[in-house]
């Protein structure tokens, strides 16, 4: 004869064996959800270090820049009395800037104002009036945000209306089937004597360790000689995932580069026709997507050349 189970024992073991099921498979599901974000992260540090070094290689293979001594091409920088007012009065540049302030503090300061108020996206519909004025517009009617050309263009017009020197630049990778590029300013710093790269779109600039605001010459000066940089962001400090992306991807955006060789107000905006495409490529290399009328050099003394007064 078999002993009588006592069913509220019966209940109390199986109660404990389901709380035991239920620990242990939120014990498997933790456990599970912290590895693969542990994965995640190292597989993604991992894979953005090897794309880095691919790229670095690929422009250490890169033939070096020539000098050029017949080159029939320089940059001409031109202001506008009436268009830098107009653009000062519409943003009120004498309340964001601080009399006196150095060069490099006045561009940090736009290109914060800039970041700050128009995040990065590819844009649906692309603006008509492709102006400081026009892009500002567009953002409070049509759509919030825009991509990297439209933000170089507009603090482009905002430092030149603040008597800034500058000029935006396209930075483009060596594989012709990337259609992924990227626009930047080259801000003169007639304190320093030197050119530095300011990003509004991925809000963020470059140094060498002691500090130094790095033109995008020295940029890739530095990838190649395997050289320390360091990223400083505009607004809210970026994760380390992100600063590892920001540097793989300046390592492929350095093979060559773009440039309006006359830099004015209204420079994509239809009403300015003068002026040629230059493109600063490593010697033996055609480029792509380049303009008939477009000029190619691999003098690169004279592409990042220091700027005469602007006209």
């Amino acid at each position: 004869m078999f002993p009588s189970i006592n069913p509220d024992a019966m209940n109390r073991l199986f109660k404990i064996a389901v709380v035991s099921l239920l620990t242990l498979a939120g014990l498997l599901i933790v456990a599970f959800v912290l590895l693969r974000c542990v994965f995640r992260d190292e597989a993604t540090a991992m894979l953005l270090d090897r794309q880095k070094k691919e790229r670095v290689e690929l422009l250490r293979s890169a033939a070096a820049y020539a000098a050029e001594p017949g080159a029939d091409y320089c940059f001409t920088y031109r202001q506008d009395t009436a268009r830098a007012r107009e653009i000062s009065r519409y943003f009120r540049l004498d309340t964001l800037l601080q009399a006196g302030a150095p060069t490099w503090e006045r561009a940090l300061t736009l290109a914060r104002f800039v970041a700050r108020n128009i995040p990065h996206a590819n844009q649906s519909v692309y603006p008509e009036r492709r102006n400081a004025i026009g892009l500002w517009e567009y953002t409070r009617e049509v759509e919030p945000a825009f991509n990297c050309r439209l933000h170089s263009i507009m603090l482009h017009e905002l430092m030149l209306a603040s008597g800034i020197t500058n000029r935006f630049v396209t930075c483009l990778p060596a594989d012709s089937l990337d259609n992924d590029c990227h626009v930047v300013n080259l801000v003169w710093l007639p304190e320093r004597e030197k050119w530095a790269m300011l990003d509004s779109d991925m809000r963020a600039w470059v140094s060498s360790p002691d500090g130094t605001p790095l033109s995008l010459g020295e940029m890739r000066e530095r990838y190649i000689a395997g050289e320390p940089t360091e990223i400083h962001w505009l607004l809210e400090s970026r994760g380390e995932e992100y600063r590892s992306y920001y540097d793989a991807y300046w390592a492929k955006n350095l093979y060559w580069f773009e440039s309006w060789d006359t830099t004015t107000y209204d420079r994509e905006n239809g009403t300015q026709t003068e002026g040629r495409i230059i493109a600063l490529v490593p010697p033996g290399y055609s480029g792509f997507q380049q303009t008939a009328t477009g000029v190619r050099t691999s003098d690169a003394e004279r592409f990042w050349a220091a700027p005469d007064s602007a006209e």
